[in-house]
């Protein structure tokens, strides 16, 4: 093997392992110059988190642009994001998926009693409680899915192909979520579930897009809605908030919802939907769906 044959294989494209180490490197990078520079100013207006997920997704961004241009001189389409992949059927139905997987089954814990309802008195209106949360959620779940299922997930799909590329990115992102406030074994397990289900979303609907507005329908819903704890991260709600009141496998406890056993089972009941859709939609199989296998 040459020092050639080392880094790149025989179509002149890099090996998989540098394609990762430089786009995360051009993402750490440009995201910590981003809150250095940035983030003086940006805290008169932002909170420390809505900073550094605005400062990861200004990495990521760049990182995108520059490996998929430049380095692989490439197209988006196999990222997934590609402008016909925005198309508004596919926003919708990440959209419907993310909504439905965790309210529908929040709403039997509600109607089981698993859940409850409580006061809450926090000195705002319902409409500024919900836009705030839509300011903050929207880039934080694009930065999560741009670094989750974005580039790394289709240059690992390249690779060893798409199923063992949603398996090491889900893992990744459960890890992701490990420092959350009151994590726990399950809790992690259930993120990683988590990750499995808005990649697949990515490869059903061929559309990064999609899963984008899965991710931020999820944690909106779960916010605005049920005013519930999103991934162990306290909320201040106005009028009411939804909290555990039965067994934490099944509620999630502190957690939030989406915790628990009955979020697991919303998750695989829309990923059946969704296969059972994409069979009868034509054309045949995704793009994303494949290539190496």
């Amino acid at each position: 093997m040459t020092a050639r044959d080392f880094f790149y294989r025989s179509s002149g494209s890099l090996r998989a392992p540098w394609q990762w180490i430089g786009f995360l490197l051009i993402a750490a990078s440009v995201s910590l110059l981003t809150a250095a520079l940035a983030g003086p100013y940006a805290l008169r207006v932002l909170s420390d988190a809505a900073l550094s997920f605005w400062s990861l997704l200004a990495g990521l961004l760049v990182a995108h642009v520059t490996m998929v241009r430049f380095v692989d001189r490439g197209g988006w389409a196999a990222i997934g994001l590609a402008p016909r992949q925005a198309s508004p059927g596919r926003l919708a139905v990440g959209l419907a998926a993310g909504s439905l997987g965790i309210l529908v089954p929040s709403g039997v814990l509600l109607a089981a009693h698993g859940l409850q309802s409580e006061p809450a008195a926090a000195p705002y209106s319902w409409i500024h409680y919900a836009a705030s949360l839509a300011a903050f959620f929207l880039p934080q779940s694009l930065a999560e899915e741009m670094l989750s299922r974005g580039y790394l997930f289709a240059r690992t799909r390249d690779a060893i192909g798409w199923k063992g590329s949603l398996a090491i990115t889900s893992v990744g992102f459960g890890l992701l979520h490990m420092a959350n406030p009151g994590a726990t074994p399950q809790s992690i397990a259930i993120v990683i579930l988590a990750g499995g289900f808005l990649g697949g979303i990515l490869l059903l609907t061929d559309s990064l897009y999609a899963a984008w507005m899965a991710h931020f329908a999820w944690n909106w819903s779960m916010a605005a809605v049920l005013h519930a704890t999103v991934s162990g991260l306290p909320a201040h709600p106005p009028d009411y908030r939804v909290v555990d009141h039965g067994p934490t496998w099944l509620t999630g406890g502190v957690w939030g919802p989406e915790g628990g056993a009955a979020a697991a089972l919303g998750m695989g009941l829309c990923i059946v939907a969704l296969v059972a859709w994409r069979r009868r939609s034509p054309p045949a199989a995704p793009l994303l769906l494949s290539g190496h296998d």
